[in-house]
């Protein structure tokens, strides 16, 4: 696997013009792609596959409005674990991955041993997340939970330097 810079050295500035404009609108279609870009079609195109298989471009998702679906409640999580013995991370992990109601799952250090995010309808939503994620699970040892009341800024942009 290629180191960051190994991948920062190989862009140029159509791939940032087109990173860009990915980032703002995933949506585009090839032939708007390009005209933003000022480039041709099958130039933007073959970018675009390059950039993807090169793993630069990880995904293009839609960004929902939660609260508008029904999921209002944001919870920021952090884990403690009893044992943090490397398979047992990997275990929680990948029990955090099958959870549909964790969104994000970070590692962190120091303090916990994770910090999640977690989005859910309500309290009772939470309380059923906590039982069947955290509670029924043996390695836990602390569940500490801060609740979102005001999101001030969201963003999945990354600045490409």
């Amino acid at each position: 696997m290629r180191t960051e810079p190994d991948v920062l050295a190989e862009l140029d500035d159509l791939d940032r013009r087109i990173l860009d404009q990915l980032q703002s609108d995933a949506a585009l279609t090839n032939q708007e792609l390009a005209q933003r870009v000022h480039a041709s079609p099958p130039t933007c195109l073959r970018r675009v596959r390059r950039l993807t298989e090169m793993g630069v471009i990880e995904k293009q998702v839609a960004i929902l409005n939660a609260a508008k679906l029904g999921s209002a409640l944001t919870a920021l999580i952090e884990i403690t674990l009893d044992v943090q013995a490397a398979e047992r991370l990997d275990e929680f992990e990948a029990r955090m991955q099958a959870e549909p109601a964790i969104l994000q799952c970070y590692r962190v250090s120091p303090g916990p041993d994770f910090l999640l995010v977690a989005q859910v309808r309500d309290m009772p939503a939470y309380h059923a997340l906590v039982h069947r994620a955290f509670t029924a699970q043996a390695n836990v040892r602390n569940v500490r939970t801060f609740f979102s009341v005001h999101r001030a800024k969201f963003e999945t942009r990354i600045r490409i330097d």
